[in-house]
């Protein structure tokens, strides 16, 4: 249950271990404002049970055979996106952790972590927020940036065709600025901003902010 709401957050699990699958339900269905709908053992079983249920929570492996945690993220259908995903795993470098909130995770939990852990994570991606690892995080742009910080072999920088005005916007998306507060900076408009925005997607492919924020740090595109 969240806040006035007295429904039960509905949970799925998506895990090619039983026994981890069932231990987890045991412990989540202890809580009374948690309700395991289902589970699956492998991707395609995960996808099945979202469109089928719809969960508010799918708790994900990173690590299941044949597709993994992070390759099925990339592929889930547009129609599954209120579900909110948390990905568990074992072990995960910053590199798969990016990927993950990119391709639209929620969450990321260790599978080391108590229960405790799980539990408030959980509530935290219900509430709007994200979580990352053992945080909630209000800014994920942020968040991508510091994680991106200090991953290996980054591509040396490229204009991919921007002007000077469109780098620097992309310089303060990637500091996490909204539309008004760069019309501010800039002294242009929010409708000016806009055009910007749509022309940089353009022209680097990317389909959101925080997808930008990824690739213009990846790129070296934010300095």
């Amino acid at each position: 249950m969240t806040g006035d709401d007295p429904r039960p957050i509905r949970v799925a699990i998506a895990d090619d271990h039983p026994i981890f699958r069932d231990g987890l339900r045991r412990l989540l269905e202890i809580e009374a404002d948690l309700m395991v709908i289902g589970e699956a053992s492998n991707a395609e079983a995960a996808f099945e049970l979202a469109v089928a249920a719809k969960p508010d929570v799918l708790l994900l492996d990173l690590a299941m055979p044949e597709t993994s945690g992070i390759q099925a993220l990339g592929t889930m259908p547009e129609f599954t996106r209120a579900t909110r995903v948390i990905v568990l795993a074992a072990a995960i470098d910053k590199e798969d952790m990016v990927r993950a909130l990119v391709r639209g995770a929620r969450g990321i939990v260790l599978k080391e972590s108590a229960t405790a852990v799980l539990i408030e994570a959980i509530r935290v991606v219900m509430s709007g927020r994200y979580w990352v690892v053992r945080e909630p995080v209000a800014d994920i742009m942020v968040t991508i940036s510091d994680l991106q910080t200090g991953i290996a072999n980054r591509q040396a920088p490229h204009e991919f065709g921007l002007t000077e005005r469109e780098r620097e916007i992309v310089g303060l998306i990637v500091g996490a600025a909204g539309n008004k507060e760069v019309a501010d900076l800039l002294g242009i408009s929010e409708k000016t901003v806009k055009a910007h925005l749509t022309n940089i997607f353009d022209k680097l492919g990317v389909s959101s902010r925080v997808e930008l924020a990824v690739f213009a740090i990846r790129h070296g595109l934010h300095t």
